[in-house]
């Protein structure tokens, strides 16, 4: 009994230093894992970063929107008399000039309207110039004392009576004259024909029926619309002279073209608080088309010396915008930056940093105030070219 006591209370010791032993084992395992730089009580490595230099430059100050392109003249072709189209004189989607034949209606029954009127006018002349003569006749017998004056006056009132309506068939003859030339419908503008309405041997009903859309594609017009807030800047100005409007087509890349600002409308549309606008393009290339939709940039004018940084610089915390900038010592500093506005991938700097100075664009998640940065630029970031292999 007195073996196995003491087998029992040394257990526990035997336990207790078991435990001991482990907890230093692992100790020594995560001094041997730790970095050699902690082991040594040196500081931290340095944190790669990529860097760029703020710089300045002049550049634009811009306004930017979604524009549509629109014909700065369209018109819809409608014939004025009705009847039997006879021929079509182009081909849907071409060039067309101004006073181009574009329509022949049959000329057939606008042709005897006018052969009546014409013969109407004839009876009415002949009638008029007898009644004329009875006329003159009965004046000079009226005046010797052998026919009545009242007969007098009934053969005058006839023979006026005739004369106005010998005017009536002229009139007459000239608005069938007119009806019959409306039966030729020519281009009224210079422009691109779109789709045709009609076909040939269709019958016509006069204003009514659409023949064809002429739309007007040199010049053109771009409509877009801005805040009413940008309006007391955008009217300045434009006293100062005219202003310059690039159509870029989304999402991006070169001007398809240059333009002008030609119109400010005359109201705010208060339901979306905008002001509708629009240029215009000489568009002599015609690359440029109705009813497409291009980025507009409405140049107001240039900042000759601004400061420029790549817009990845620019960060956002809780007291506002900061970027870090890389010190002499290697190290970096966060500071709070005023942004006056951003241009493509750059922002301009109103406050905050100064031309010449180093900024960091990309690494910023593992920097705080006053860590040690490994600074690169983003040429140097990107991995060389692999050597080629001789097969």
């Amino acid at each position: 009994m007195s073996g196995l006591h003491a087998l029992l209370v040394m257990r526990p010791v035997v336990a207790g230093r078991l435990s001991l032993v482990l907890l230093l084992a692992a100790m020594l395992v995560a001094c041997s894992r730790a970095p050699e730089s902690e082991r040594k009580g040196g500081a931290p490595p340095p944190v790669p970063v990529v860097v760029a230099t703020a710089v300045q430059k002049p550049v634009p100050v811009q306004l930017r929107a979604i524009g549509n392109v629109q014909p700065s003249n369209a018109v819809t072709v409608r014939s004025r008399v009705g009847g039997i189209l006879a021929k079509i004189h182009f081909k849907e989607g071409e060039d067309v000039r101004e006073g181009q034949l574009l329509f022949t209606l049959e000329r057939g029954p606008l042709e005897a309207d006018l052969r009546q009127a014409e013969a109407n006018l004839a009876r009415d002349l002949a009638q008029y110039q007898n009644a004329q003569k009875d006329a003159e006749r009965y004046a000079q017998l009226a005046r010797q004392g052998f026919v009545a004056q009242q007969e007098y006056d009934r053969l005058k009132t006839a023979a006026d009576a005739l004369a106005a309506t010998v005017r009536a068939s002229r009139a007459a003859v000239e608005n069938a004259r007119i009806q019959l030339g409306y039966a030729t419908i020519r281009a009224p503008m210079v422009g691109r024909t779109g789709a045709l309405q009609v076909h040939e041997g269709d019958v016509i009903k006069a204003s009514d029926t659409a023949l064809v859309v002429i739309n007007q594609l040199r010049p053109i017009d771009v409509a877009f619309a801005l805040p009413e807030r940008e309006l007391p800047e955008v009217r300045r100005y434009q006293t100062a002279g005219s202003l310059e409007v690039s159509a870029v087509i989304p999402p991006g890349g070169p001007p398809l073209a240059q333009g002008r600002l030609t119109f400010i409308d005359n109201r705010v549309d208060p339901t979306t608080g905008t002001i509708q606008l629009k240029a215009t393009f000489a568009n002599d290339d015609s690359r440029l088309w109705p009813g497409q939709f291009v980025n507009v940039v409405l140049t107001l004018t240039t900042e000759p010396a601004a400061v420029v940084v790549p817009t990845p610089a620019v960060q956002t915390g809780q007291e506002g915008r900061y970027v870090f900038v890389v010190k002499p010592d290697q190290t970096v500093e966060s500071r709070p930056v005023t942004v006056a506005r951003e241009v493509g991938e750059e922002t301009v700097i109103a406050q905050g940093v100064g031309a010449g100075e180093t900024v960091v664009t990309d690494g910023q998640l593992r920097l705080f105030p006053g860590a040690r940065v490994e600074p690169k630029t983003q040429a140097a970031e990107a991995p060389a070219p692999a050597p080629s292999k001789t097969p």
